[in-house]
């Protein structure tokens, strides 16, 4: 069975197609299209008509590479920079009629359990009790659990995006003080989840997404070409020394450094800060960087339980309407551990 799914982030469109060997997405073949929302979406702000129409294109464009690839209609999703968007229900009609995709978002927490899905399968049942940090453009996922789905889940509005817009603004590099303003937010809005992850005591730590590949990097962390297999670890003194070197540099000279992209240079560094303040307040002083992620989380979702799980995902998306996007069942079709 060949199957793909299109991952839709702030950045890029992503599309992996895998061939799902004894219960195992092996990737056949991966591509991207560079969007980059985030630079045309003021956070809680609409997409605009010609964003619209350079995902559509980038969509359509992955469709028909998942078919030459020979997969079925793919998997797709949007993450946080559509799903908090006002006009998000006609981005996805718009999205759905031009190319007979079914786009859809997931609400945070869901993300965080498909995430949590994809590391705990990478990392095995020898990692026992796992805690997960995930950090998006527009939100910053949490959770733990002793099994193959978490036992706890929390998003939060603490993106890599999101929070360079609202504190750093046009100061290319800020002042320190909006600096330490956008530490408190994350102290303060993450303080409950964090004491969560502290009382339940984990065994394993493990992060994802391309903000913390990047920071593992630049603190010294085996570069891509390596592979996946190579371990890849980042601790938090290393990576309080990299904020201070990210917070002297402006955004064009931060992309010279190791690891850092020049889409992602701007958000780096409040990239950086989340990620410490996370790792502080978890009390967790090594994490380990996991290739697999939300995107393989869906695929394993869809091997395991079925197309059926997928087209509730679906129809959940749809039946939220106008109402705004909120939490839903983590199980939305019913999982054993």
């Amino acid at each position: 069975m060949r199957i793909s799914v299109v991952d839709v982030g702030s950045k890029t469109v992503r599309l992996v197609v895998a061939d799902a060997q004894d219960g195992i997405p092996l990737p056949v073949h991966t591509a991207k299209w560079r969007l980059r929302l985030s630079e045309q979406v003021r956070p809680g702000g609409p997409i605009p008509e010609e964003a619209v129409e350079r995902l559509v294109e980038a969509v359509a464009a992955a469709s028909r590479t998942a078919s030459r690839w020979g997969a079925a209609d793919p998997l797709a999703f949007a993450t946080a920079v559509v799903r908090a968007a006002p006009n998000r229900q006609e981005v996805l009609r718009t999205v759905r009629a031009r190319t007979g995709v079914a786009l859809c978002t997931l609400p945070g927490e869901v993300e965080g359990e498909l995430t949590f899905l994809g590391a705990r399968r990478w990392m095995g049942w020898r990692s026992g009790p796992l805690a997960l940090l995930d950090i998006g453009g527009g939100s910053l996922e949490v959770a733990f659990g002793r099994g193959r789905l978490p036992d706890f889940v929390a998003s939060l509005p603490l993106g890599a995006n999101r929070l360079t817009h609202e504190f750093f603004g046009e100061q290319d590099p800020p002042d320190p003080e909006r600096i330490r303003a956008l530490r408190r937010r994350v102290r303060h809005q993450l303080r409950d989840a964090a004491a969560r992850i502290r009382w339940e005591g984990p065994r394993t730590a493990v992060a994802t997404s391309r903000t913390f590949q990047q920071l593992g990097r630049l603190c010294g962390a085996a570069p891509g070409r390596q592979g996946p297999f190579v371990e890849r670890q980042l601790h938090c003194p290393e990576l309080r020394t990299a904020i201070d070197r990210l917070a002297a540099l402006p955004a064009a000279e931060r992309a010279r450094l190791p690891g850092i992209s020049a889409p992602r240079a701007a958000q780096s560094l409040a990239g950086a800060v989340i990620a410490h303040t996370a790792m502080k307040l978890t009390g967790l002083d090594t994490v380990t960087i996991c290739p697999w992620a939300i995107r393989e989380g869906v695929l394993l979702r869809h091997i395991e339980d079925g197309p059926s799980w997928w087209a509730q995902v679906v129809r959940h998306s749809d039946d939220e309407g106008a109402a705004p996007p909120g939490p839903v069942p983590l199980r939305i079709a019913a999982g054993t551990h």
